[in-house]
């Protein structure tokens, strides 16, 4: 007997005549399996994959940006003091201290609700604002990491002939990765379980699909746990592939 037959023949028998795991497989049933609901889910998997991505490459390169602009600041030489960095640092200052000291949920709504209340594409505006609150940590976790490089190390890269940019790129850089790729990879686990936030403002990822499904079936235990696994998994490959890198970083510095 196939799982349709079972639904079906145990649909016959009233709902306190079932034992516990009969009851247990009418509601997996329909929560996973009837109308294909299983698809749902893997449709609110690709939509969460594309805004983590989205959004990370979006505060890769703003918190890049920020953190080179505060660092080039902070390492001005005494005396020397550029008045257009000047303005540059304080914008930066502003929009990292107004992020981090709001909630990820009022910027959705400022953003899916006022700023955007014409769009319709509430997914990609979610994206949009991920991206902006994840840029304003990882500026100042690469900011932490290049400051923490011995200045030593940009004096070197100037007495040779380079100039800021390229000691940044190819002294600096490279020192500051290893230190800060442990809080990096915190900040990425933290962002793809942050999509499921954008379901307020309706953007259509994997949490949303659950709550279709809870509408219509009225049982709302066995999706919310399907979500938590799914989104258990993806944080556990994703742990995963950062610690392979970190190994092979390790390794690199040993050769």
């Amino acid at each position: 007997m196939d799982l349709t037959s079972t639904y079906e023949a145990l649909s016959a028998i009233p709902a306190q005549d079932l034992s516990f795991w009969q009851d247990f497989f009418m509601k997996f049933y329909r929560a996973f399996i009837e109308s294909s609901r299983w698809q749902q889910y893997i449709e609110g998997v690709g939509t969460t994959l594309l805004v983590t991505a989205m959004a990370l490459v979006l505060g890769i390169v703003l918190g890049i940006v920020v953190a080179m602009i505060r660092t080039a600041h902070d390492q001005q030489r005494p005396g020397h003091h550029n008045p257009i960095l000047f303005i540059l640092n304080l914008i930066c200052k502003i929009y990292v201290t107004i992020i981090r000291g709001t909630p990820m949920m009022v910027q959705l709504l400022i953003m899916g609700l006022v700023i955007f209340a014409n769009s319709r594409n509430f997914t990609m505006v979610g994206a949009l604002t991920l991206g902006i609150n994840s840029g304003a940590y990882v500026a100042e976790i690469i900011r932490g990491g290049l400051m923490s490089v011995d200045k030593g190390q940009m004096e070197a890269g100037r007495s040779l002939g380079l100039n800021y940019i390229q000691t940044m790129r190819f002294i600096v850089v490279p020192q500051a990765i290893k230190a800060i790729l442990p809080a990096l990879g915190n900040e990425f686990i933290v962002l793809l379980k942050d999509t499921s936030l954008i379901t307020v403002i309706g953007g259509k990822e994997l949490l949303y699909a659950a709550r279709g499904i809870m509408n219509r079936t009225y049982e709302q235990m066995l999706p919310l746990l399907g979500t938590a696994a799914i989104y258990l998994v993806l944080v556990m490959i994703f742990s995963w592939l950062l610690g392979i890198l970190e190994r092979r970083l390790r390794q690199s510095d040993r050769r």
